[in-house]
């Protein structure tokens, strides 16, 4: 078959997948509707998990499940803005890394509000202003990011979904390398890129600056200047890719919350996120653990901070596997509450990823 029909073939399959997407976006407004009916949301973590999981199951190839998950997030997203216009509020600038976890989760389709910090996204949803937030939770270098943990103590937000990010981190810059004076980033950046900076630029000055975002709007505008900072953050600021991936470990990822006012239903493939507050004893965190292991639940993380009321009290983050209408995460976490002196669920969420 020569080039001319080949192109014929593909023309008609591409009339056939508009057709079904266009079918498929009206069962989509029939399933608004019925929502609407019962007050559910209409965003549902459980049911995109779902989808996600079945289209990559399905495909045999030559297309990978990598490429079908991103054709479906658009098709899932133009569906959510069928159903109804959602905003989703982020950390940082457009071009942040948090703008891009947030795309990555809710696609192109829905409107989003960029925040100024951590709290201010917590408030966009608080008041109604976003019907989503997303904000950083973990760095696999860095660690916990704090702010995030002390905001989830006081705000009656739900954790509904998690997004895992590889991080990349670039060298954008409007001048030749071997010219480069100043580089700009934010400290945690640095941090990532530290080997590769005193290897290839070990005379450049290094700039702190609020978020990579910020940094490439300066390298934009200020000669014999680079910054590191996204693939997106370039093509937004019209800057030249000058090395790619400068990041140290190759295993860098960032892990985000999706916080809401909607919990997420059970997949099967789930995990809770809870906090407590210990009794101040000999063993107490010890004695904390011991339901999870009766239960035989398995806890992926634990992390402490200072409860900020009273010296020496700390708050205990904890990550576990399942969700909370499990029957086994019931009974644990109500042996939990007997012998703690808070505990909070969090929120469950579809793994995902």
């Amino acid at each position: 078959m020569n080039l001319k029909n080949l192109r014929k073939k593909i023309d008609i399959l591409d009339k056939d997948i508009i057709r079904l997407l266009n079918l498929r976006a009206k069962v989509t407004l029939d399933v608004a509707k019925e929502k609407q009916k019962s007050g559910k949301s209409i965003y549902a973590p459980e049911r995109e998990s779902e989808v996600l999981r079945k289209v990559s199951l399905s495909s045999r190839g030559p297309l990978n499940s990598k490429a079908i998950g991103a054709v479906y997030r658009e098709i899932m997203s133009a569906s959510l803005a069928l159903e109804k216009p959602l905003k989703v509020a982020y950390m940082g600038p457009e071009a942040s890394f948090s703008n891009l976890a947030a795309l990555k989760r809710f696609g192109s389709q829905v409107s989003y509000t960029p925040c100024a910090s951590i709290a201010d996204v917590f408030l966009e949803v608080e008041r109604d202003a976003a019907d989503y937030g997303v904000v950083p939770v973990e760095n696999s270098i860095e660690g916990a990011i704090t702010h995030t943990l002390d905001m989830l103590v006081d705000s009656d937000l739900k954790i509904c979904s998690q997004i895992i990010l590889d991080v990349a981190h670039n060298l954008l810059a409007k001048s030749p390398k071997n010219k480069i004076k100043r580089v700009y980033s934010n400290p945690q950046v640095f941090g990532q890129c530290r080997r590769w900076l005193q290897e290839n630029l070990p005379g450049a000055e290094q700039i702190e600056v609020s978020s990579t975002t910020r940094a490439a709007q300066i390298a934009a505008k200020e000669k014999n200047s680079a910054c590191i900072a996204s693939l997106l953050a370039g093509e937004v600021y019209k800057l030249r890719l000058t090395a790619a991936d400068i990041e140290d470990s190759p295993h860098n990822i960032t892990r985000f919350f999706v916080i809401g006012k909607t919990e997420a239903g059970r997949t099967g493939h789930d995990k809770t996120s809870i906090l407590f507050l210990i009794k101040d004893k000999i063993g107490a965190l010890h004695e904390m653990l011991m339901p999870f292991k009766k239960y035989k639940i398995n806890l992926t993380k634990i992390e402490s901070r200072p409860s900020k009321v009273r010296a020496w009290d700390y708050y205990f983050f904890m990550d576990l596997e399942g969700h909370i209408d499990d029957s086994r995460i019931q009974k644990a976490l109500s042996e939990l509450e007997s012998k703690c002196k808070f505990i909070k669920v969090l929120g469950s969420y579809p793994i995902g990823e």
